[in-house]
């Protein structure tokens, strides 16, 4: 099966974050979008370290903040330490793609509340909207840790971080990953509408990896180390001629620049 290219667009039309992504979530998985594909690629090294990062008592409530089409919660559902996942959007399309995932996934992973009577991680699956609202539903308060992928770049770093620090519990740990502000200034996220030929764009920001960590410490929130010789504790990661194979032939044009960024945070006891 071949993997798409860029295909080519008549017009780019500007669009609110949650409606660019209800737009999207029919294709949003199947067309060859190579940040979440590295997305994928750094998360085997980042995830278990997040995992190994939470010191609070088992089990666990984590939040999937973003979660899109579910590709993380499914992830979170298998892990036995956690006990509920609480998945929030504010695209209801992507929602609506997440939750037909997840139930067709739901003998796998084992979700309680799918079909009652089975052990597992309890689910929720939630519309929010971070822009609208000043607070998390209750349900994803007093996390144990949060994780956000490919989500901040919509969000002013400011609203991101305040919803964060109320959702996780002193000593909580956030995974944050992100378009890198290297293509962040080249380019943004969208995709081209088959129906109408349009490229839409939702909402974006180029944020810079130091504005993250001075944000992200302005809200209680430290960055740690992930690794040896990591910058201030984030990976920074650039495509690379050998990575195409892997990341698909819309990373070609890619190559050279950084492109993704990643870290880990902790919310501080006092």
């Amino acid at each position: 099966m071949s993997t798409p290219t860029d295909p080519a667009f008549s017009s780019i039309r500007y669009l609110p974050t949650n409606e660019a992504y209800d737009r999207w979530a029919a294709v949003y998985d199947t067309d060859g979008n190579f940040l979440q594909a590295l997305d994928n690629i750094e998360l085997k090294t980042l995830f278990p370290r997040f995992l190994k990062l939470i010191t609070s008592p088992k089990p666990w409530r984590i939040v999937d903040l973003g979660c899109g089409t579910g590709r993380n919660t499914m992830l979170l559902l298998t892990v036995p330490d956690i006990g509920e996942v609480v998945a929030l959007d504010s695209s209801k399309g992507m929602l609506e793609v997440a939750r037909s995932r997840l139930q067709q996934a739901g003998d796998g992973v084992g979700i309680a509340n799918i079909e009652p009577g089975r052990t597992g991680p309890k689910l929720n699956l939630e519309v929010f909207d971070m822009l609208a609202s000043p607070s998390p539903p209750p349900c994803a308060q007093q996390a144990d840790g949060v994780i956000s992928t490919l989500v901040v770049e919509h969000v002013p770093l400011s609203t991101f971080f305040a919803q964060v620090s109320q959702t996780l519990r002193p000593g909580g740990v956030l995974l944050l990953t992100n378009m890198h502000a290297h293509m962040g200034g080249i380019s943004q996220a969208g995709f081209v509408d088959a129906e109408t030929g349009e490229k839409i764009r939702p909402t974006s920001y180029a944020h810079t990896v130091e504005d993250v960590l001075a944000e992200a410490r302005r809200w209680g929130l430290e960055i740690e180390e992930v690794g040896e010789g990591e910058k201030a504790g984030i990976r920074e990661r650039a495509v690379h001629g050998d990575m195409i194979e892997k990341l698909g032939p819309r990373s070609r044009k890619w190559v050279g620049v950084t492109c993704w960024f990643g870290g880990l945070f902790r919310k501080r006891v006092s």
